[in-house]
């Protein structure tokens, strides 16, 4: 039986792993922040040796994207400095990495899905930062361990756009939301389950990157109309352009991701954004 720590659980991705342990035969270990700090290296270590960890899931993250361009040291501390502690506590004990990163780093400029060997560029601080503690991980090469780049990420747990766009739904009559942004959401309960499957098959000696987030390709618009329809919601969703709508991060326009590589290597299938969207509103009790 595996000993897997989950950090950040917390989080949409960690809270949904969380929901989904008691379906498999492992051994759990849930931390927050305010047990385990990811920036305190020795207390990850000793947690580490002293629990026997086989496995641990990196979902830590400053992921507040226009709050980083002012904190830039607190999102450097978690999102690179942090990683980069991890990835050295996984290959000194031998413990397999799972982690988590994402399409920001990536500058939304190409014309077909990302691969995982496109060239990054990222145009915000989150995104560099994520981006740093990539290449870090990469530089120290825990044996089996991955990177999973994903996007959009939503759940039942936590704050995130759907969450937002139902308080906003039942509040106003009519919302802009930016329609020349595009990509796929990634319902945290799908991301959650394929890593808990996809665990005993991990076995590579270098850093392997993949993609995740849903099938499917729309706009923050085409995601807010759908889901004001699943919701029975009567606020208007008015097109806007990102211009109409300026942040201090800058977002990429375009930021699909090609999922072709972890189906195949790992025999798995994707869940259709709509469909995965439907289950989350009905656990959120949302779905009318």
């Amino acid at each position: 039986m595996y000993n897997i720590l989950v950090m950040g659980s917390q989080g949409q991705v960690g809270s949904e792993i969380e929901a989904l342990s008691s379906q498999y035969s492992y051994n759990f270990f849930f931390t927050k922040k305010s047990k385990l700090d990811i920036t305190n290296t020795q207390a990850v270590k000793d947690f580490v040796i002293s629990n026997k960890i086989d496995i641990l899931i990196n979902c830590v993250g400053y992921t507040a994207v226009d709050n980083a361009e002012k904190e830039q040291k607190l999102a450097n501390s978690i999102n690179h400095l942090g990683t980069e502690s991890l990835a050295k506590i996984a290959k000194e004990k031998r413990v397999k990495l799972i982690h988590i990163s994402t399409d920001y780093v990536f500058n939304g400029e190409n014309f077909r899905p990302y691969i995982e060997t496109d060239t990054t560029n990222p145009t915000s601080i989150y995104g560099k930062t994520k981006l740093n503690g990539e290449e870090k991980l990469l530089k120290i090469n825990p044996n089996n361990s991955i990177i999973i780049r994903t996007s959009w990420v939503y759940s039942s747990f936590g704050n995130n756009f759907v969450k937002t766009m139902i308080r906003l739904g039942k509040e106003k009559e009519s919302l802009g939301v930016i329609f020349d942004q595009i990509g796929t959401p990634t319902y945290a309960r799908d991301l959650a389950q394929t890593i808990l499957e996809i665990l005993p098959k991990i076995n590579n000696k270098d850093i392997e990157i993949y993609h995740y987030s849903n099938e499917g390709v729309l706009s923050w618009y085409d995601f807010s109309k759908e889901i004001m329809r699943m919701a029975k919601l009567t606020c208007r969703i008015i097109p806007i352009e990102t211009k109409e709508y300026p942040t201090p991060a800058k977002r990429p326009h375009y930021s699909l991701l090609n999922k072709a590589k972890i189906k195949k290597e790992f025999n798995i299938s994707i869940p259709f954004w709509k469909d995965s969207l439907d289950e989350c509103l009905k656990i959120m009790g949302e779905r009318r």
